[in-house]
């Protein structure tokens, strides 16, 4: 059974279920701004018992909070700044990524964006990593108020109407009086709190998806994202699909490459591959005066996706690249053999390998590709402990499953404790900004017209990001 099935049906039920729970409970509902406000006393005793009995571990860590609060707001604004160059600087790539700079992490988004490569999202995984997230940030928030001595009015959890009753949000309200007659350093404490509990929570699933992982998969198989390729001068492309050409140009190539399948191109009596699709994004290698085109190879004559991993070679089980190699060396260029992949497989005649003619040669390749930004380099961390170009079976049923919650949880964790410093009035960010300004200059005005400064200021890059990505998808 497909699960997306699956996870309608559950979140039908999470629908149902909290409907009928707010309905009974509907007295301690009440409308507030954007949300609908459930309060509670659901908490308190174990936010005020934490917060009174480790009063010397939370001082230490107030100090460790504060700073990890000023590195994840240096951060996001190094990543905005990063992110503003690349949408001026490099059209093509927005053009190439299609998704807007301000995108929220919505169940399904691998599917909106399958050129990303991200693990299944599913509904499921959405309300329970809201779920974490949120109570973790804000019991943060309320054990640093009791330790400091701030009054707590009431906990609960908000519900957009308009996702009534999905979207799931968890609050502590503190008495604003109480939290503004408390000194700087304490209110920098509780309002890096949420974030810093955020960063535990990354490092402990962290941890715990390290382990899982190492657990629960096992190499199964090789994994290639692109076929043996060569780099060839524009003007020395002889044919292209059988027509002759003295001195090629792109415009030519263009204008007679066909737009199904591969292109054939000859280049000084060899053979070489690609379709108009990927010819139109190398325009810019133009200027450059040359194409990247694959080579006439075994695999890629015989229709090998990217996305399957090999499994078997010739009947005999392959889980590396070394494996892979030692079994294809057995062979010899002109025979047949069959491949096994997780999708289907092949029939085909193994090739010459360019550099030694006596050498079979199937013509597949890894590139490993680099992600740029914070946001970029965590999730290339996160991944770090796996082999890319391994493919990794699960052990039992459900295994990956867990695994993809987990990887969205840590990074999740991760994204929403460096978004939440951003200094802007909506976030916690902008109070600790205004706190430090006010902290330097010591006038409560100076502190106030920098706080609103920079807010105006990031909103304005805001709309600058979404012109510069319009412009990119419409050129």
């Amino acid at each position: 059974m497909n699960f997306v099935f699956v996870d309608i049906i559950l979140l039908a039920l999470f629908v149902i279920f909290v409907s009928v729970f707010l309905y009974r409970n509907k007295k301690n509902l009440k409308r507030d701004g954007l949300l609908y406000i459930y309060r509670t006393k659901w908490g308190m005793n174990l936010i005020d018992k934490t917060g009174k009995k480790y009063q010397k571990t939370l001082k230490v860590l107030s100090y460790v909070s504060i700073t990890v609060g000023y590195l994840l707001m240096a951060g996001i604004l190094w990543l905005f700044g990063k992110l503003i160059y690349v949408y001026i600087a490099y059209p093509a790539v927005v053009k190439a990524i299609k998704i807007p700079p301000i995108t929220p992490l919505i169940p399904y988004i691998d599917r909106v964006v399958p050129n990303l490569n991200l693990p299944s999202f599913y509904f499921i995984y959405w309300i329970i990593i809201l779920a974490i997230i949120a109570i973790t940030h804000e019991f943060a928030h309320g054990i640093f108020m009791r330790r400091y001595d701030i009054k707590i009015k009431s906990t609960g959890f908000g519900f957009f109407p308009f996702f009534l009753p999905v979207f799931l949000a968890a609050f502590v309200e503190q008495d604003e009086k109480s939290m503004n007659k408390s000194g700087i350093f304490k209110q920098l404490s509780v309002l890096s709190a949420g974030t810093f509990a955020n960063i535990l929570t990354a490092i402990l699933f962290g941890a715990i998806m390290i382990g899982f992982f190492v657990l629960s998969f096992a190499p199964a198989g090789v994994q290639f994202n692109t076929y043996a390729y060569s780099a060839v001068d524009i003007q020395g492309i002889n044919s292209i699909n059988g027509n002759l050409l003295d001195n090629a140009t792109y415009s030519q190539l263009l204008e007679l490459s066909g737009d199904e399948g591969y292109n054939k191109f000859e280049v000084g009596g060899e053979n070489f591959l690609l379709t108009k699709e990927s010819l139109i994004e190398q325009e810019t290698n133009f200027d450059a005066g040359y194409l990247i085109l694959y080579d006439d190879a075994p695999a890629i004559n015989s229709g090998i996706n990217f996305n399957e991993a090999i499994t078997k070679f010739n009947g005999v089980k392959v889980d590396g690249w070394e494996s892979l190699s030692q079994e294809i060396n057995k062979y010899s260029p002109g025979d047949e053999v069959v491949i096994v992949t997780t999708e289907n497989n092949y029939e085909l005649v193994l090739g010459e390998h360019p550099s030694d003619s006596s050498k079979p040669w199937l013509g597949i390749g890894y590139s490993k590709s680099e992600r740029s930004g914070i946001l970029g380099k965590f999730v290339s961390w996160i991944s770090s402990f796996k082999k890319q170009q391994i493919y990794y079976a699960e052990k039992f049923v459900g295994a990956e499953f867990i695994y993809d919650l987990l990887w969205w949880l840590v990074l999740i964790s991760f994204s929403v404790a460096l978004v939440n410093m951003l200094p802007m009035g909506i976030f916690d960010g902008g109070r600790f900004f205004y706190l430090t300004i006010l902290a330097i200059t010591k006038k409560p005005k100076s502190a106030e017209r920098w706080f609103k400064g920079i807010t105006r200021f990031l909103l304005f890059l805001l709309i600058l990001l979404m012109v510069f990505w319009i412009i990119g998808i419409l050129s």
